[in-house]
């Protein structure tokens, strides 16, 4: 008999000829890679607006509201009483539900892919890390952690995972790329805690002989528009999304909060360099080809000039440690590994 797996998270879907979408990545690809062992239930919170990448072989209930969220949840726990649960992200939406699921005296593994206590600091200002901290305790008492990072368990308990998307197409056919003029690339969603709007006003105080394409889900926003040297798009598939980072020449990652970025992963294995800033240096780690700066204009403009001037030497290190970047393969086993 086939397990059951019960995946809850706080991301909006949408629904559009009875088949149904999430601009989260992750939520597209856990529930399908995951039903080589189970047969997959998801819930998440119905969006009106449209997103973008197909959800595949799983049950999904898109709750419209959080009433209908929460209720879910406890019917589906209710009706199977083996379940395994995988709770992704900390919210008060998760949260209320990892609640609804101790009741049942039954531990969700619950997956923390960032530091919630900066996004929420990000987001909410100084009460965000209290507002976290509280169910950050509690989910840490009543459930089995599963992180990206040691420090997000915050002495906590858990078991290690590496996040990634990355398939044999990541490494094949690297491209020739050209120096000529900086064309920088961001992918990643258009969000305030992603640091995108206050790298855009040290962008836009650059001369317009830089470039930036930015590529997200959200195509259409009302803070970001297409200009000369902006460009907004999305890609919806792995061979569109590679071909992208062939055409950039170095990888942007202005976020405030991260836990292990699998869009770095992305443009190493495509062998473009990465700046991100200071609040995030510890995603470097040992990855040859990423670059700290400060979150002001002389600092980036000091790191591009010196990856132009030394990019081949930069991706020939970069050559020396790709084999030690993580794989969707690998990370798919160490969470069957950890749920099963």
């Amino acid at each position: 008999m086939r397990d059951k797996i019960l995946i809850i998270s706080n991301e909006s879907i949408s629904k559009k000829n009875d088949n149904y979408y999430c601009d989260n990545l992750d939520i597209k690809s856990i529930p399908k890679d995951l039903t080589k062992r189970g047969d997959v239930i998801l819930i998440g919170r119905l969006s009106k607006d449209e997103r973008y990448h197909k959800i595949e072989k799983s049950y999904v209930y898109p709750a419209p509201n959080f009433f209908s969220f929460i209720k879910q949840v406890y019917l589906e726990i209710k009706k199977n009483k083996n379940l395994k649960i995988l709770i992704i992200s900390i919210t008060p939406f998760t949260f209320l539900a990892s609640l609804i699921v101790f009741t049942f005296k039954n531990k969700p593994f619950v997956y923390l892919r960032s530091d919630g206590f900066e996004e929420y600091k990000s987001i909410f200002g100084l009460l965000g890390p209290i507002i976290y901290q509280v169910m950050f305790s509690i989910i840490a008492k009543t459930s089995k952690l599963i992180s990206c990072r040691k420090h997000i368990l915050k002495s906590n308990d858990g078991k290690i995972v590496s996040p990634s998307h990355l398939t044999e197409k990541w490494f094949e056919n690297t491209k020739p790329v050209s120096i000529n003029k900086v064309d920088l690339l961001y992918v990643g969603r258009i969000k305030v805690e992603k640091g995108i709007f206050s790298f855009l006003k040290i962008f836009e105080d650059i001369e317009n002989k830089f470039s930036l394409t930015i590529v997200s889900p959200q195509k259409m926003h009302k803070d970001v528009k297409n200009r000369n040297n902006i460009k907004l798009i999305d890609s919806r598939n792995e061979d569109d999304l590679i071909k992208i980072y062939d055409q950039s020449n170095i990888f942007i990652l202005p976020s405030y909060t991260e836990g292990h970025p699998q869009v770095l992963d992305e443009a190493l294995a495509r062998l473009r360099p990465v700046i991100v800033f200071e609040e995030i240096s510890h995603v470097k780690r040992d990855r040859s080809g990423v670059f700290i700066c400060k979150r002001n204009k002389a600092s980036l403009i000091e790191k591009i000039n010196y990856i132009l001037k030394n990019y081949e030497t930069i991706q020939n290190e970069i050559k020396k440690n790709i084999n030690n970047l993580p794989t969707r393969i690998k990370f798919i086993k160490e969470l069957e590994n950890i749920i099963f």
